[in-house]
């Protein structure tokens, strides 16, 4: 449905675009695993609406859904060249190139490279944070947990959000994504699947309490349990690092002045969340948390209309619609 949305709102732009010189670049593009089709129809539509030619390079895990999209432009009618899709890793230094990548060395890497040529735009990867305040919805954190893997709790109700936490966690299903019923799939691959296992044994090592979870979920397959640890602090590696995996770090606070320098002392900022009935403190909470979009009551909600991208690490810019 999300991908839907994306590919009428973006059409619709093409009627709306002022009457200007629209500069023909190629884009190229590594798309995530994560979500494939969304995160290539994030990237993709835009840089077409807007005149310019792709040239595509999927991520080696997930390749078919972007070729197979390749094989549905061609089916529409599009001209000769406009998007070329190449399932090898390919760097072309001499156009402007737009990378988006979830690995920050290989990242940071490419940053280097674009720099030593023509200054290429460079996007980087992201860390989450959700921040729950005294006065907080806990009887609706089923709709807050999936996306946070850094959440910051008041601890005045720290204990009753870990009891609600893993009672949900435990309730999750985990299973074949083609079953309706399942909430979580299987990690994308077998690195994947044994470096988030390593993760959990790290995040064990220092002091946090595993509270659920933290093994693998069915004899067959890459399924890990949903994974919640308590007692996390700010500079363990299961609250710092990129994991992309079904662990959540939950962290105490007292002071919300202490809580935002903390929530902002990290490498990345693509999004944050607020959870309080407090709307003067939720604003408070949008103003100074250094992250490209800050949610008040939700997690997730996207408008394509808005240009998304976020702070320090993350990028340089919005990586779809300015």
């Amino acid at each position: 449905m999300l991908v839907l949305q994306v590919i009428i709102c973006m059409a619709k732009f093409t009627t709306k675009i002022p009457d200007i010189e629209i500069k023909y670049t190629q884009f190229f593009i590594n798309n995530e695993w994560h979500k494939s089709i969304l995160m290539l129809a994030l990237k993709l539509d835009p840089a077409l609406a807007c005149g310019n030619v792709i040239v595509l390079k999927p991520t080696e895990e997930t390749p078919l859904t972007a070729l197979y999209c390749a094989a549905l432009i061609k089916e529409a009618g599009f001209s000769p060249g406009v998007n070329l899709t190449v399932a090898m890793l390919l760097l072309f230094m001499n156009v402007l190139i737009k990378y988006h990548l979830l690995v920050l060395l290989v990242g940071k890497k490419i940053q280097e490279d674009a720099a030593k040529s023509n200054l290429k735009r460079v996007a980087l990867a992201c860390r989450f944070c959700c921040l729950l305040c005294t006065r907080s919805y806990l009887s609706q954190c089923r709709t807050k947990l999936y996306c946070a893997s850094r959440t910051f709790v008041h601890s005045k109700i720290y204990d009753e959000f870990i009891e609600k936490s893993v009672a949900l966690a435990k309730m999750r299903v985990v299973g074949d994504p083609f079953d309706d019923n399942t909430q979580q799939g299987p990690q994308i691959s077998k690195h994947q699947f044994d470096r988030i296992l390593k993760y959990i044994e790290l995040g064990k090592k220092p002091g946090a309490k595993l509270q659920c979870g933290g093994r693998k979920a069915n004899d067959q397959g890459y399924f890990i349990q949903p994974t919640i640890f308590s007692d996390a602090k700010d500079d363990m590696e299961i609250a710092r690092d990129e994991i992309f995996g079904p662990i959540m770090s939950v962290l105490k606070f007292d002071s919300y002045d202490e809580v935002i320098e903390r929530a902002n002392a990290t490498t990345f900022g693509l999004v944050a969340g607020v959870i309080t009935k407090d709307l003067t403190r939720a604003l408070k909470f949008v103003q100074e948390l250094q992250a490209g979009s800050v949610w008040v009551n939700t997690y997730g909600a996207m408008k394509f209309q808005a240009p998304f991208g976020g702070f320090k690490q993350y990028g340089l810019e919005p990586y779809y619609m300015k």
